[in-house]
């Protein structure tokens, strides 16, 4: 069931005006009994004003009748053509003043770590809009030689899972889509908990690879260390019993 508009202060007018149970208009208005019952006795919602549902055309007053003198009936919210889809409408992630300074930093972490991320998935995650993650992607952005990648879980703008299952969603559309994929690519398209899990040994890098081999040939000479002993650390000239100042 849809939820009304302004709930909590449409609980408060029906807890004013009618005779519904708790249950009813906390089923109503998707809240808890608990909640609704302060309300009634005045520790909850202190101050805020009641919103008419009949007036605000959200309810009928019939509707309200009907549930009165049936405890167990439930209220069902008005009709409204032009509400339809509403709630599916979602825009970007709402995010906070004092961390949207770090959005660019995470956008160049998924850009750089995940560039298999669409725009979308990127701008669901961070909350940011797809011109600004072109101008990153572009290194066209304003401020991008001060920007450093950081990881947006580290910064606090998604949750790792929400980062993993935009990963494996990028993962599944690459496989459908049939291209092929390198080593690096595939370890990018694993999730956290895939690449923490995982048996693969660690690639060496390439500037040291073939040194896991390296012997020193036989004609080498041996080196070995000088051992040292009191008698030639402190080799002293033997002491003839003349002093220096006799002449």
């Amino acid at each position: 069931m849809a939820k009304p508009l302004m709930a909590k202060a449409t609980a408060v007018w029906l807890v004013d005006n009618t005779t519904l149970s708790f249950k009813q208009i906390a089923d109503f208005t998707e809240m808890h009994e608990l909640e609704v019952q302060g309300i009634a006795d005045g520790d909850v919602a202190t101050g805020v004003k009641g919103f008419d549902p009949i007036a605000n055309n959200q309810l009928e007053q019939s509707e309200i009748d009907a549930s009165e003198k049936d405890p167990m009936r439930k209220l069902k919210l008005k009709y409204n053509a032009s509400a339809e889809g509403e709630e599916k409408r979602r825009g970007p992630r709402y995010t906070p003043l004092s961390k949207r300074q770090d959005r660019p930093a995470s956008i160049l972490w998924l850009v750089k770590f995940h560039p298999e991320l669409a725009d979308a998935q990127i701008s669901k995650l961070v909350g940011t809009t797809k011109p600004t993650i072109q101008a990153i992607r572009e290194r066209t952005h304003w401020n991008i030689s001060n920007i450093q990648p950081i990881d947006p879980v580290a910064l606090g703008l998604c949750k790792q899972s929400e980062l993993d299952a935009a990963v494996q969603k990028a993962a599944a559309k690459k496989a459908r889509d049939g291209e092929a994929m390198s080593d690096d690519d595939r370890r990018k398209l694993l999730s956290t908990e895939q690449s923490l899990s995982s048996d693969d040994d660690h690639k060496m890098p390439t500037a040291i690879e073939g040194l896991e081999t390296f012997t020193l040939g036989h004609g080498e000479p041996e080196v070995t260390e000088k051992q040292y002993d009191a008698d030639s650390l402190f080799n002293l000239p033997d002491d003839k019993g003349e002093d220096e100042d006799d002449a």
